[in-house]
């Protein structure tokens, strides 16, 4: 047997036996026996390797990469002998130290490896050990060996899609959420059922890669400690965050995060990870130098030119996202994700900063842009787009995608919103909405349309509609943070109320936007707790309230059970229609002699564009002969947003066909049916503020002589 020459140390430094590494890939790797390091640094003078034994203050060894062990700007190098189970470690790394030339080197600080897939230092949630404070956060090394029994990303098709917005911490870590590992990883698999029951087929979970939530300075008015709770300020890109897991503490976030993606997967739920490449936990130059910052800061962040930090993510710096450097590495953490974790899909925060370049100004094609939609590994991956950034850039309907990508809707939000409570916007505007935002995306399809009518970012659904005001007091900032226009209103009275009439509204109002939203075509995603009623009271940017405030309370499930009731209704109502699901903007006449839309307003076959949005209807058309379905249907969708009770006719149905009632809002005692009544009358009377669905189909000889009779013709 020949003996490979490269597999042996070549020198010993201060008993550590090493060797030149490999340059690629990049971060730590195992190898035959022992690891290789790999860190890039285009301008540093010296890099330094510093060990330690797991929970330990002081490292056990400290090792400079010889000259000759870089190549280009790639320091890399192969350590023997580590004990790969308690290993943490960081680098140290020399150069000048010249803001006004881009660089902030600095030998004293201790700096995480990017490409770190494990993350030690918050290990355990809101904990400050004294073994790391001089160096917080640590690489580990995790090995890959998790058992999948043969799990691979879903592949749903989008369109077929119902989105819940979830924070792994605040969705389960409530004392009512009953479960054995609360605010987890392996809590969200306690409520696997849960999801199922409501109709949920993906989950999109706020961040989780490696923050840290002590990052928070800001105490609420009593004097206690406020957190980061939202995790939008990213440490390592390639690490999940110890401290969402029960097994965190033992270094085992790895297999918790990937047993809980298998079991969603095996309940037929997808994965969306909420990501942040807009900016890093570093903030500006008064920010703590991390990794990124002490590493390359010139070819990291976008500077200005006399060096300080664009902001662009109103989180005091904006990430170099079409460098070369930070483009592959995107790229590389992205591919990982998708490769060794299963991950269905990623929603990119302030994801117009992903199309600036090195000065900050948009493009046209923006390199890592164009590289995530041809990229081999992710040609299957879901890529959702905020398409906006906090220095202005707004692309809602123009984000530049040669068709891959999706958009989080914001138009579809405001305008909902409005129309939700009675703003009477153009009637056209409103059918633009409902049929997924032709006007926005027409040349790409309704798929591209992610709509929402709340998310993390602002009122919970029960919020909306029972603050008008913002009430973020709490948050340690005199109420200056969070949005100040929320297009919300309080149905009559600010915050909770006894008033019988204001409660009826606002249980009326929460069901008219499940309805809005699921009967909109676009992929409707919803934020979770809001089906059964979940508060915030008031507070509109809840992202630093790791406490009641922020998190579900469960206890409202059983108060808001016909809410809940609504809203599973409606999401397997839209699962049965596929024509609800159509993402594309043709709209011909059916085989039955209808178009498969039509929009009417009071009177059944006339829309006045220059009428009240207050009162539309829409008519879908769906055969089994198009969509599979085992009969020909009729949906009626009515939409009385103004505040006056009002008459709607429906349209006539061919021989042999009747009305059947779905939802009606305004019912408070029989708001859905499961198995839908049929309508003996003609016109039907919509209570103010109320939604109504009503499905046409076949009915039988008998139920045909009921209507007639009801009707005076026998």
């Amino acid at each position: 047997m020949i003996n490979r020459i490269d597999g042996y140390p070549t020198r010993i430094y201060r008993g550590m036996r090493i060797r030149e590494g490999k340059s690629l890939p990049f971060g730590a790797t195992i190898v035959s026996g022992g690891v290789n390091f790999s860190i890039f640094s285009k301008n540093a003078t010296s890099v330094e390797l510093v060990l330690y034994k797991r929970g330990e203050a002081l490292p056990f060894a400290t090792i400079p990469f010889p000259k000759e062990y870089r190549i280009g700007s790639v320091w890399s190098m192969i350590v023997f002998d580590l004990d790969y189970e308690t290993l943490e470690y960081g680098y140290r790394v020399d150069g000048e130290f010249a803001p006004e030339k881009g660089h902030r080197f600095d030998k004293t600080k201790i700096l995480l490896d990017p490409y770190a897939k494990g993350v030690s230092g918050r290990n355990v949630w809101g904990v400050n050990s004294a073994a790391y404070t001089e160096f917080t956060n640590r690489g580990r090394i995790v090995y890959d060996d998790f058992n999948w029994e043969g799990d691979r990303p879903l592949e749903i098709p989008m369109e077929d899609l119902v989105i819940y917005e979830a924070n792994v911490r605040a969705f389960t870590k409530h004392q009512s959420s009953n479960i054995r590992h609360p605010g987890t990883f392996a809590g969200i698999i306690d409520k696997i059922p849960y999801l199922k029951e409501l109709g949920i087929n993906c989950i999109e979970l706020l961040p989780i890669f490696s923050f840290d939530e002590l990052d928070n300075c800001n105490v609420d008015n009593n004097g206690k400690r406020l957190y980061n709770c939202w995790g939008y300020s990213t440490v390592g890109f390639f690490a999940p965050k110890a401290a969402y897991a029960a097994t965190g503490r033992y270094g085992m976030e790895v297999d918790e995060l990937k047993n809980l993606i298998k079991q969603l997967h095996k309940n037929k739920i997808e994965v969306i990870l909420d990501v942040v490449f807009n900016h890093t936990a570093e903030g500006n130059e008064y920010g703590p130098t991390l990794s990124f910052k002490g590493l390359d800061n010139a070819t990291y962040y976008l500077l200005t030119p006399e060096g300080y930090y664009y902001n662009f993510s109103g989180c005091g710096n904006t990430f170099n996202c079409n460098n070369s450097v930070v483009r592959n590495m995107i790229l590389d953490c992205l591919r990982y994700w998708v490769s060794e974790y299963h991950i269905d899909g990623f929603r990119f925060d302030l994801a117009s900063i992903l199309s600036r370049d090195q000065n900050g100004a948009p493009m046209e094609n923006p390199p890592l842009l164009e590289a995530l939609e041809h990229d081999p590994i992710l040609s299957s991956t879901k890529l959702i787009a905020e398409a906006w950034d906090a220095g202005g850039l707004y692309q809602v309907g123009s984000f530049p995608t040669q068709g891959r990508w999706a958009e989080w809707n914001g138009k579809y939000r405001d305008d909902i919103r409005r129309h939700l409570k009675s703003d009477g916007l153009p009637v056209d505007c409103i059918i633009d909405r409902v049929m997924g935002s032709p006007g926005l995306y027409g040349n790409r399809s309704a798929n591209a349309s992610i709509n929402f009518i709340t998310c993390h970012d602002g009122f919970t659904l029960n919020d909306l509609v029972s603050y008008t005001y913002k009430h973020n007091e709490a948050n340690g900032e005199g109420n200056r943070d969070g949005a100040n226009d929320n297009n919300s209103w309080n149905c009559g009275e600010e915050g909770e109320t006894q008033n019988p009439d204001i409660l009826a509204l606002r249980a009326r109002q929460r069901k008219n936007a499940f309805t809005m939203l699921l009967m909109s075509r676009g992929i409707p995603m919803m934020l979770s707790g809001d089906e059964f009623g979940n508060t915030q009271f008031g507070n509109n940017n809840a992202y630093c309230q790791d406490n009641e405030i922020y998190w579900l309370d469960w206890n409202n499930l059983e108060k808001n059970k016909d809410l809940f009731n609504f809203a599973k209704g409606m999401i397997n109502f839209r699962k049965a229609h596929p024509v609800l699901r159509n993402p594309s903007y043709d709209a011909p006449k059916t085989e039955l002699g209808y178009p498969e839309v039509s929009w009417h307003q009071t009177k059944a076959w006339q829309l006045d564009k220059n009428g009240s949005s207050m009162t539309l209807a829409v008519m879908f058309v769906e055969t089994k002969h198009k969509y599979h379905t085992e009969e020909d249907t009729f949906i009626y969708y009515i939409m009385n947003t103004i505040w006056e009770t009002r008459s709607y006719q429906l349209p006539e149905l061919p021989v042999g066909f009747g009305w059947h009632i779905v939802a009606d809002t305004g019912n408070e005692s029989k708001s859905f049916n499961e198995v839908p009544e049929l309508y003996h009358g003609g016109d039907i009377f919509l209570q103010s503020r109320s939604c109504a669905v009503l499905i046409g189909k076949k009915i039988s000889e008998e139920s045909r002589q009921i209507i007639n009779y009801t009707e005076g013709e026998v």
